[in-house]
């Protein structure tokens, strides 16, 4: 099997991964939502927080540097091993014994139990991050596919059973431990590789050279993108962030459905490209139109729809929640575009330019959140989402010194997206216009969303018909692979 094949098949099971668990989780989520409060959903969003920066010295980015590097050696996977192990370890005790500390800083005793709990997560995850690269740099994605759904849907069941009956916060915290030992456990049974009982320091330096960007990248997105939690956390309560972390999660899920299925792929195929640029070019090229072409619609429509998906998936104790959805989904827009620009940096052997740019975003989001964040979660939204644009020219830059991109050709990837997007979204306002006084918002939402289908391909097919009938084609490859998979399983 060639790469263009290995990284298509890659696609297809990273497609599956991502929307099958996502789709998953967001039926879980909906459901628990329905179940607990936003005082619930507010205390397990600061204990993430906490949690969140703990894991940025978990990884050391050895994983995407088993990944990148060309010539790998067994020692190289055990130095990695036995580090990522001994983290593991490390942080679990931290957080255990630092729960207190962190419980008294945002004034919740809650949050001690809570964390103490959850920080079984970094033994746990240390475990399978090794075999997980090693699946990635195969482009074994069915295997990851299988353990991200397991794991989402055993957990799911576990946090839904314990929510009906009345546990609370408990579930939510015993579905992310479930999670974690699921997936861990079937990784371990499906990938061959056992580590040996030794440590090459020689080899550990190999990874970390490359992996020390990437654990410095790590530290600056935790500011880049939980600073407006840990702002909220503090200075509004758990409520407040509540709220918040429900509008977020929309933005969360579509950004792992929409954009992050074709990055998975991107990363390993950029690094087998990264010696014939041209072709590196035109499939920098392929990708964020690609992503474009499905993200644009759907963030603008979330825009759109907001109001009635609130009330419709959540529930009415989630209306305060919406405008802040609504601005948060015109970040994915420009995380749709610059999200490839971290593979191109990383594949072509240059993370520092991925640290440089996180700097200067995690700066401007930090304190464009601290200007805003006294003024409710609505004006940290906006605060957040024009930093992540006032950021992009600068990424851009960086990516054009890179790989040499034409900038007319690159923006004109865009050119069909974002016309027909705009047209999608004049015919959608026009149903809800005559249709909102006379039908219930599910019905609406499904009326709506079937025009705005309809409008949108049809302006795709008459704007550029040679990409309509590519994406035909794709869409008629997939199904084709998934159909033969089902026959042969």
């Amino acid at each position: 099997m060639n790469l263009k094949q290995k990284a298509f098949t890659g696609l297809i099971w990273s497609i599956i991964e991502n929307s099958g668990t996502q789709v998953f989780s967001l039926i879980i989520f909906l459901l628990l939502a329905r179940l607990l409060t936003p005082e619930t959903f507010g205390l397990i969003a600061l204990a993430n927080v906490f949690l969140a920066f703990m894991q940025i010295f978990l990884d050391q980015g050895f994983a995407k540097a088993l990944i990148q590097r060309e010539n790998l050696e067994p020692e190289h996977l055990d130095a990695a091993f036995w580090s990522q192990v001994g983290c593991g370890v490390l942080l679990t005790t931290i957080t255990f014994f630092g729960a207190g500390l962190v419980a008294e800083v945002f004034e919740q005793p809650k949050l001690i139990l809570i964390l103490q709990c959850l920080s079984l997560i970094f033994i746990i995850n240390s475990l399978s991050r090794v075999h997980n690269a090693l699946l990635s740099r195969k482009f074994a994605f069915k295997i990851i596919a299988l353990r991200s759904l397991w794991g989402t849907v055993i957990s799911g069941m576990v946090g839904i059973s314990m929510a009906f009956t009345g546990y609370g916060v408990w579930s939510l915290v015993t579905l992310n431990i479930v999670s974690e030992l699921v997936s861990g456990i079937f990784i371990w049974c499906a990938v061959d590789w056992r580590p040996k009982w030794r440590f090459s320091v020689k080899h550990f330096q190999d990874l970390y050279s490359f992996g020390i960007y990437l654990f410095a990248l790590k530290f600056i997105q935790f500011f880049d993108k939980r600073s407006d939690n840990l702002l909220i956390g503090y200075f509004l309560g758990e409520v407040a962030l509540g709220y918040y972390a429900i509008a977020y999660r929309i933005l969360e899920v579509m950004t792992q459905l929409l954009i992050k299925t074709v990055d998975k792929v991107a990363l390993p195929t950029f690094s087998r490209l990264q010696t014939e640029p041209k072709r590196f070019r035109r499939l920098f090229y392929q990708t964020t139109q690609f992503t474009s072409l499905i993200a644009f619609p759907t963030y603008l429509g979330v825009v759109v729809f907001a109001p009635e998906l609130i009330v419709t998936l959540f529930g009415e104790q989630w209306i305060p929640a919406t405008v802040a959805m609504q601005i948060l989904a015109l970040e994915g827009i420009v995380l749709s575009i610059s999200l490839f620009h971290k593979s191109v940096f990383m594949s072509v052997g240059q993370p520092v330019w991925t640290v440089r740019i996180s700097i200067v975003n995690a700066t401007a989001n930090l304190i464009a959140c601290l200007i805003a964040v006294r003024a409710g979660i609505v004006a940290v939204a906006i605060a957040y989402v024009i930093s992540s644009y006032l950021v992009f020219p600068v990424s851009q830059w960086a990516v054009n010194k890179l790989i040499k991109i034409n900038l007319r050709t690159y923006l004109q990837q865009f050119a069909t997206p974002w016309v027909s997007s705009g047209i999608m979204v004049g015919a959608i306002f026009t149903v809800k216009h005559f249709l909102a006084a006379t039908i219930d918002s599910k019905l609406l939402i499904i009326v709506g969303t079937l025009v705005g289908i309809s409008v949108y391909a049809l302006c795709v097919r008459i704007l550029e018909p040679q990409l309509f009938k590519q994406i035909w084609k794709f869409i008629k490859s997939t199904t084709f692979k998934k159909n033969k998979q089902q026959t042969i399983n």
